[in-house]
């Protein structure tokens, strides 16, 4: 490392179905860590009321996302309901090339596809809920979707918890602070090895 100092961070991936308390369990671990920072994802979807461009998303039209698509510029993308997102190359090693670890919130054929492409500079953690009844009742506590969304979630869900097992670990989320002193263990001794 001749002439460069600075140590590599680290990529932590959450991987979940909707409604296991993933966002909330990652801005617990950002406040936690000031030396981790959050993976903001490109998408096509249109850019919603509050939203701030390269904070919340980088917002592309389809075009440029598909050009993206052709040049190697995602590390992963995928279209969900609808829209298409995905990590950007760049932006991603610009982070851990400045030694910063950074969050990155992905579906679990985005995780595994960055598992292969990161090896060992990566951690996977998949949140599970404590059943389906109770991921079930989260979602529709929510009362944003019509039922069929609900089923689109949980058949979603039913499959992404199909792929648990292929994780660095996996948390069930059935106490957020057990759940979030859980997860903060893993990524302090994820972090602190070389």
């Amino acid at each position: 490392m001749a002439g460069n100092d600075v140590k590599r961070g680290k990529l932590i991936v959450f991987s979940a179905p909707s409604g296991t308390g993933k966002s909330t369990l990652a801005k617990i671990v950002l406040e936690r860590c000031p030396c981790i920072v959050f993976s903001v994802s490109a998408t096509t979807r249109k850019q919603r009321e509050g939203e701030k461009e390269g904070v919340n998303y980088y917002f592309l039209p389809v075009e440029k996302f598909e050009e993206k698509i052709r040049t190697g510029g995602f590390i992963e993308h995928e279209y969900f309901f609808g829209n298409q997102y995905g990590t950007l190359l760049d932006k991603t090693e610009e982070i851990i090339a400045s030694g910063k670890s950074i969050l990155l919130d992905l579906d679990v054929k985005g995780a595994l596809n960055l598992k292969k492409l990161f090896g060992k500079e990566s951690l996977l953690i998949f949140i599970m809920p404590p059943s389906m009844e109770v991921l079930e009742q989260r979602l529709k506590g929510r009362q944003s979707e019509s039922p069929e969304q609900l089923e689109l979630r949980l058949e979603r869900a039913r499959f992404e918890l199909g792929f648990a097992d292929k994780f660095d670990a996996t948390v069930v989320n059935d106490n957020l602070d057990q759940a979030a002193d859980a997860i903060s263990a893993l990524i302090d001794d994820f972090i602190s090895t070389t």
